[in-house]
């Protein structure tokens, strides 16, 4: 049962890093296998076991890479905080009109102009394998006590938490 609650846990602090950073960056494999990153957005949608939800429209080309391959990692970064979260797993289609309308918030009429009525409107599911993040202290008093420290024990600075999680 602790490996279940640890796991609990490591999830809740990648949601927690996670939940106030708008925009994202998604990869994906192109045709010619390079990677390709583009900005996304969960709008909050991270779910309890570390899954997230993207807005799409079904006949997008990041989507037509998906079903190629299907290994995605997502990226989270908020320098003014030294806060970092890498996600990898893998990502599929979902047209179910129900999660849709779910998950659905009026700011995405941005970019579905016809809102719930766009026809070819859809979400991305990251299913989250593995994870990884940092989190450091993010004002200068932390920093140099923490950098004061290691020179004066002689050991290495450790400015950030790390940490790397299986999800599977």
């Amino acid at each position: 049962m602790a490996a279940a609650t640890d796991q609990a846990q490591a999830v809740q602090k990648l949601r927690e890093l996670m939940k106030d950073i708008y925009f994202c960056m998604l990869t994906t494999i192109d045709d010619d296998d390079n990677l390709r990153s583009r900005p996304m957005s969960t709008n909050g949608n991270i779910e309890e076991d570390g899954s997230l939800w993207f807005f799409t429209y079904g006949s997008d080309h990041k989507v037509v890479e998906i079903e190629r391959q299907n290994r995605v990692n997502v990226s989270f970064a908020a320098p003014d905080k030294q806060q970092y979260v890498s996600l990898s797993g893998t990502a599929a289609l979902e047209t179910d009109r129900d999660k849709i309308k779910e998950l659905w918030q009026p700011d995405l009429k941005a970019w579905f102009p016809q809102g719930l009525d766009e026809p070819d409107i859809a979400l991305l599911k990251i299913s989250v394998e593995k994870a990884e993040y940092w989190d450091a202290p993010a004002g200068w008093v932390a920093k140099a006590i923490g950098f004061a420290t290691a020179v004066t024990t002689g050991e290495k600075a450790n400015p950030a938490e790390h940490e790397k999680i299986d999800l599977r």
